[in-house]
Formats: structure tokens, sequence, C-alpha cells
């Protein structure tokens, strides 16, 4: 399987420079400017330089690096640092290509390996951190001095070439590189329009060709861990930054959808979260992973995607008391109310994952019908993935000896396939209803968010309220 998830990148093919081709989150084909290097270049700095980052370029080279930048600023379960590496490389006398490598730090343990620790530089002479002493997010982060030098010590790491980056420059700057060779032989700085530079997370593979408009992709997970809730937030910001709109189902009580919303709208301060956790959801006495540190990240993630002006919705479908097929059936109608008044949407709905099967029967009812069943017999263009994992640990709930419900870190045994996101299609439904899987890498268990007090969930308010 980790064959077939890399095998792209030994596949790349020389195409054309075709600005209307669609291009995928993780496109399989490089970027070919029809200009040599000089022509191109400069374009390349103006557009780095529009989009706010500062950067240092290599002397008598076609090089840049930019400084380290901060995402969703602020916040303890969100924020990224991100920078690029940025070369021009010849391709024959007359084009030449990018080659986009970004490199991207989180305070979010969900990319952490156990018992790592990461160590990046931070430049103190930076637009967006001037005095070297560093925002406020980089404070949380533990500054330290070490050879006059600004160093964080951050939670999570990922690194990989950004195929996606390297087809959005190119798709803004080659018209302007056109027009200014129809004008001049030179080819000076010029302004480029900004764009919404989000960070998403280095592209998942596979992703784009599910998460469109107007399909349903009902993503079933065990419960309690980091990794999912992470994906799932990366996601929905590489579907809304491709233009796509996208609508996040949860698995929580369907009563909790006016909070939810008021939530998602607000400025996200700490009367905000008080209210959001005031609900009795995030207070069950057998929590069992849907009220998670994690889940409170993903919600955080689309406030602050949301608050960037991405078009981005959530809703709850769950149905508590309900059981068996009856619970099946309301998360089912609710699921195609909201997809049958979002046709130019993509949803991407998370649950534990029995319910996404789309197939009858279990192994102790033959006639039972999971909610992906029901929604796709009613539906077109809906696909049902199963996690697929690295082992690791997990909040689980589960009967102990005793006959009573057990709640808390357990293991959580799965195959290693490498660390990067992906998406793998079958190529038609399995035997248990699913159409492919979506790989998270190691897990590791998240727990209960009023437990750790995530942002200021677990503060004496917000624990206090009866409500």
């Amino acid at each position: 399987m980790r064959r077939s998830a890399w095998g792209w990148w030994l596949l790349l093919v020389v195409v054309s420079g075709c600005t209307s081709r669609f291009v995928d989150f993780a496109p399989d084909e490089e970027a070919i400017y029809a200009q040599p290097i000089d022509e191109v270049w400069p374009q390349v700095r103006a557009y780095f330089r529009a989009n706010g980052f500062a950067f240092r370029e290599v002397p008598g080279g076609a090089s840049l690096e930019t400084e380290w930048r901060e995402e969703f600023a602020g916040s303890r379960v969100s924020a990224y640092w991100h920078r690029y590496l940025v070369t021009a490389r010849p391709e024959g006398p007359h084009r030449c290509k990018l080659v986009i490598t970004r490199e991207s730090r989180s305070v979010n343990k969900a990319l952490k390996a156990p018992g790592s620790e990461l160590l990046w530089v931070v430049d103190g002479r930076t637009n967006d951190n001037p005095s070297g002493i560093g925002s406020p997010m980089a404070a949380m982060l533990a500054q330290q001095q070490s050879d006059e030098a600004v160093v964080l010590v951050g939670e999570s790491q990922q690194s990989a070439r950004d195929l996606v980056l390297e087809w959005k420059v190119f798709r803004k700057i080659s018209p302007v590189i056109a027009r200014e060779k129809k004008t001049s032989s030179a080819s000076p700085d010029v302004e480029v329009m900004k764009d919404a530079m989000v960070e998403c997370g280095v592209p998942i593979l596979g992703l784009g060709r599910l998460a469109r408009a107007g399909h349903v992709v009902l993503l079933g997970e065990v419960h309690g861990t980091k990794e999912v809730p992470h994906f799932v937030a990366q996601s929905a910001c590489q579907v809304a930054t491709q233009g796509i709109p996208v609508t996040v189902g949860v698995e929580v009580p369907a009563g909790n959808q006016a909070r939810l919303e008021t939530f998602l709208a607000s400025e996200g301060g700490e009367e905000d979260w008080s209210r959001l956790m005031e609900s009795p959801f995030w207070r069950s006495p057998y929590p069992d992973g849907r009220n998670s540190e994690a889940v409170a990240y993903l919600l955080e993630a689309l406030r602050k995607l949301r608050a960037q002006g991405l078009d981005v919705r959530l809703f709850a479908y769950d149905h508590p008391p309900s059981q068996g097929e009856a619970r099946e059936e309301a998360m089912a109608r609710t699921v195609l109310e909201v997809a049958a008044v979002s046709p130019g949407r993509a949803l991407l709905v998370v649950s534990g994952n029995l319910h996404p099967r789309q197939i009858q029967g279990l192994p102790w009812n033959r006639d039972y019908q999971p909610m992906g069943l029901r929604v796709a017999r009613e539906r077109r263009d809906v696909y049902s993935l199963d996690v697929a994992y690295k082992s690791g640990t997990a909040w689980i709930c589960a009967v102990g000896p005793e006959q009573k419900l057990d709640c808390g870190v357990k293991p959580a045994r799965g195959q290693d396939n490498g660390d990067r996101y992906f998406v793998q299609l079958f190529g038609g439904l399995n035997a248990q209803g699913y159409h492919g899987i979506f790989y998270v890498g190691e897990v590791s268990a998240s727990t209960p968010a009023v437990f750790r007090g995530t942002e200021p969930a677990g503060d004496a308010r917000a624990t206090s309220s009866g409500r």
C-alpha cells in the first residue's frame, strides 16, 4: 500500500502550460513554464512578496527561502508555522519549472511521533516578527535564546514537495509573463493580486477525487484519536481553498446544532468556548472519544477557516436516545436533508466506522442497515471510507471484565503505511461496505476536552455550569 500511495512521486509527467485544467489537491503532474528562468523568476519573487512572505534569496541563483510565518495565530490547538523553499530549474534551453518544498510546524500534537522533540529556528527579522521577540503564539511555544537566534520547541512537523502550490503559482503568474512578453522584452517585477494563503498542511493524496461539489464522503473512524479530527480539519481546509464549499458533519447530538453554529460564527473568545462547552455532550460520564480535545481542535480549526473567509459549515447529526436501526435511520435522514439543501457543497461526514458501511448486515444481525447504506439508496456520489492507521493508542470505551463500561487510553493496532495522510480507493465496495480507506499514520489517544482544559473549556466557569 505504501508503494501505491507514494508511487505517484515517481511518475511525474511534463505537461504544457494549460491554465484551465483541473488541479487535484495532490496533482501528479509538474507545471512547466514555456519561458526561461530569467523571465519567470521575477514573477515568482513578486508572487511571494505580494502574499506577505518575507524571504531570502540565494545570491546568483534562482532560489529563495521564506521566513517562518504563523497561521491561525493565538490558538493553542490549530496554530501552524510554515515556510517554503522555492527553486527554479531549467527544462531545456527555453523552459523551466519550480520546485517548492513546504515545511510546517504545529503546536497540535496530532503529527508528533511519541518521544520526539522538534527544534527549529525562526528568524527574528521577519515582517511578522520585526522585534525578534516573537508573537504571543511563539511565547506560548516556549521561546528560548540560543546563539542569538529565537528557538521554538514544537510538537509536530511535516515536510514535502508542494505540487499544489507549484500549480497555484503557475496559474497566477503565467498570464502575467505572457502579457509582459508581448509589451516588453524585459521582465520587471509586477504587482500581483494577493491570494488567500491559508495553511492546510501537506496535500492529502487522493482526497480531490472524492471531495467534490455534490459528493458525500462518509469517514468511518475509531473514536478518541488525535489524528482523525486533524485529518478532517486538514481535508476541509484543502477542499475549501480549492474553491469548493465544504460542510463537515460530526457525530454530535443534533440538539447542539445552534450552539455549534454560534461558536463557528464567534471570535473564539473565552465566553464563546464556555457557551460551547456548557452542553451536556462534553460532560458525559462515559466519554467515548467524540467529545475529545481533538474534536475541540476540529471545531476551532473550522471556526478559524470561516473567519478567514472560506465557505465552511458544520452540522450535528446524531440522535440520542435512539439506538440500533432507529438511530441509523435518524442519522441518515439528517445527512440527506443537509445534502439536499447543499447541492453545490462537498460533505465530509465523520462517524464511528460501523455507520458509513454501504452493505446490509452485521455479524450479530444480518438484516441491519447502517446509515451509509440508507444514504446511498437515495443519493448518487456517496462514498464510504474506513480509517486505516499505524498502531498506537486511542481513547476507547469498552465493556470490562465486570461487565461495566470502561473508558480510557487503550492500544490500537494497525498497519504501518508511512506517515503521510492519504485516501485510497478499492475500485468498488469491499465486503465490509467501504469504497476505500483514509490513512492517518500513527494514532495517539485524545482525552476528553474537559480533562485537559482545551482553550477555556476546562476552566472553572465552564465546568461549573449545570446547563
